[in-house]
């Protein structure tokens, strides 16, 4: 008899750390919701985070330069309506009802590239894909600047406690193969703690464009970034979400399951309390990559 309270204990304990200790009745209705809605929005033959998303009547997109990282993301590739959320194990995720698109990007067998390393590595390959590689660079946790620039001329971090230095251990390198191993340093030092503390910061919901995050600093902490943007005559304005995840797993858009008729757009609101998927923001606060 103990055994099995026990065991029933454990179990309650393991649905609630799962979705972020929501009341087990809001955790029923995510699950019901994510079963039976059908986002009229969706284009199901689209293979771009843009043309897979239409507009809600009444809004138009934001527009943003060709070349700009905004633009990027809006187009950024899709793979095929229905494809599943996949872990970095190979290994199907355990929740497949919260997101309409899967972002084309593998996830390393390593089990690194986690929510915020996902970000990360988009950034960075924006940089790197326009010709802007000296501006690709992350602090660690600690605080120190670790640059792609000095990782392909040679220079390993040297960690002793929260004390860093860098020295000159390895031959220059500027291949593409090299950059994954210095994204791959990245996402074991640096998290969501240390992009909340670098980031800037947007206070005001009329600032936020394409590319700025959704974040909660800590260990654990998650952080999602907005992947399109539109706008009404009355300056209110709309963004879809997407997100890596822990464990690693693929990058993906994400339903809003708290208002299924605007969904996979968001309202967004400052220090609101925000559900994507199956995390919670509370009092949310957003970022941007300088």
């Amino acid at each position: 008899m103990k055994k099995n309270l026990f065991l029933l204990l454990f179990l309650i304990v393991v649905v609630a750390l799962l979705f972020h200790f929501k009341p087990l009745n809001k955790t029923v209705n995510y699950i019901a919701k994510g079963v039976v809605s059908k986002p009229r929005l969706i284009n199901k033959d689209s293979l771009t985070i843009r043309s897979r998303v239409n507009l809600p009547k009444g809004f138009k997109r934001v527009n943003y330069a060709k070349g700009s990282f905004q633009n990027y993301l809006r187009n950024y590739k899709l793979k095929p309506y229905g494809t599943k959320i996949i872990n970095y194990d190979n290994s199907q995720y355990y929740w497949q009802k919260g997101h309409i698109g899967i972002l084309d990007i593998t996830v390393p067998k390593n089990g690194l590239q986690q929510c915020a390393d996902a970000l990360i590595r988009i950034r960075s390959e924006y940089l790197w894909d326009n010709n802007r590689k000296d501006e690709i660079g992350f602090n660690f946790t600690s605080g120190h600047y670790c640059s792609w620039k000095k990782f392909a001329e040679g220079y390993r971090p040297i960690i002793n406690g929260n004390k860093v230095t860098f020295k000159k251990t390895a031959s220059v390198d500027y291949t593409k193969s090299n950059f994954y191993k210095y994204l791959n340093l990245i996402y074991m030092y640096s998290g969501t703690l240390s992009l909340s503390q670098e980031l800037e910061e947007i206070t005001e919901v009329k600032d936020l464009k394409i590319g700025d995050m959704l974040i909660l600093g800590g260990s654990p902490g998650h952080i999602v970034m907005l992947g399109d943007e539109a706008i009404n005559s009355k300056g209110e304005k709309l963004f879809l979400l997407f997100q890596g995840n822990t464990p690693a797993q693929s990058v993906h858009l994400v339903k809003n399951l708290e208002n299924i008729n605007i969904s996979p757009w968001y309202n967004l609101k400052m220090n609101a309390v925000i559900p994507v998927s199956n995390f919670t923001f509370y009092n949310s606060k957003f970022a941007r990559f300088k």
